[in-house]
């Protein structure tokens, strides 16, 4: 079903790009044209120090010395974007270099109709933690008047892979929505929303859980391979390797990673679940050169219950709210002072991941 979703709705998207085409006309070469056009495709690496040399200073044997060292900091991009700019978007860069924060890249609508796309992949290491991120999304906007039968006037499209390293959270999305313009600048939209993503909410360490609210560990890591000189007071990795010598370090040192190995193991086993969820959002945005609002907002009240075992109700006893939103507001007081707010905001799952910047230019001269 989530192979069926996802051929439709690039289909969709893809056969509704061309400006001023119905839905019912053939795809061919100038429609590629039109979906490349202006199109950027752009590659960068930044690096940098990361966090200094460590000391760390051991009397068990005599005075030693170990120092730590943090390998420096990375960030290789690679990515193709297609997305106008709004009017507060001021290109003061000459290339992109993977490190731009644009917040209205999560707007449920762009500033144009028909397609814009983002396909971006950061390889990342940062304070000698590597991770990967990824953003890939098409957003479909449609209000051009179109009256054939199979025109999808009015609607929002978009289908939407995000994964954030840091935040620790990956998920497929889809959605689609009817869009009702209020006035000029305010839109609502109401849809439905599908989401493909591990079992969030599943907790591998629950059935080691004793009745007094403690954990069975030292079982656990024996089941993991890990094994225990009870008489030597010696503790083995599943190679063999000494890992502690003392019940003090096995339980403070070892016993952490042996559940953290544990946990993202069994979440590494299970299967990808699918979320139906309905859905209700607006959009809004007016620009000036002195002043300007852009705001968006998201929320998910309701989400189908399919009864498997694995299913987010089970984690919560019924329904919950997912939510995102973001808005980016700036002043242009007068012609020495100005000052500005974005920001985005996501909640799924019970998880929040979100990035902020406010600040004002004053111009002294």
């Amino acid at each position: 079903m989530v192979k069926r979703l996802i051929i439709l709705l690039t289909i969709i998207l893809i056969a509704c790009s061309a400006p001023k085409k119905c839905c019912s006309q053939t795809f061919g070469k100038e429609d590629i044209k039109s979906l490349l056009k202006f199109s950027t495709f752009y590659a960068a690496v930044n690096g940098g120090t990361s966090l200094s040399d460590v000391d760390i200073f051991s009397v068990d044997n005599g005075l030693s010395t170990q120092t730590i060292s943090t390998p420096y900091d990375y960030n290789f991009t690679v990515g193709l974007r297609k997305i106008a700019r709004f009017g507060y978007e001021n290109k003061a860069q000459t290339f992109y270099d993977g490190t731009e924060s644009n917040y209205s890249d999560a707007a449920t609508v762009g500033k144009v109709k028909g397609v814009e796309y983002l396909f971006e992949v950061d390889y990342k290491r940062q304070e000698g933690v590597d991770y990967m991120d990824q953003h890939h999304f098409i957003r479909f906007s449609s209000d051009d008047g179109c009256e054939d039968e199979l025109c999808i006037n009015f609607f929002a499209l978009k289908l939407e892979y995000l994964e954030d390293g840091f935040a620790d959270i990956k998920y497929f999305e889809a959605s689609e929505r009817y869009r009702q313009r209020k006035s000029k600048n305010l839109s609502w939209n109401v849809g439905l929303v599908h989401r493909l993503a591990e079992p969030y909410g599943y907790n591998a360490l629950d059935e080691w859980i004793l009745s007094n609210g403690n954990i069975h560990y030292t079982y656990l890591a024996l089941q993991e391979g890990y094994t225990v000189d009870v008489y030597s007071n010696t503790y083995y990795n599943p190679a063999g390797e000494v890992v502690a010598t003392s019940a003090e370090v096995w339980e403070a040192v070892v016993i952490p990673t042996v559940l953290s190995d544990y946990t993202e193991k069994k979440r590494n086993e299970l299967k990808k679940t699918i979320q139906h969820s309905f859905v209700v959002g607006f959009d809004y945005y007016k620009y000036s050169k002195k002043t300007w609002l852009h705001a968006w907002g998201s929320l998910m009240p309701y989400h189908y219950d399919d009864g498997s075992e694995f299913s987010y109700h089970n984690y919560v006893d019924g329904q919950w709210y997912d939510y995102s939103g973001g808005l980016i507001y700036g002043i242009k007081v007068n012609k020495q002072l100005g000052y500005f707010v974005e920001g985005k905001y996501n909640k799924y799952w019970n998880r929040e991941w979100y990035d902020f910047k406010l600040g004002l230019n004053y111009t002294i001269f």
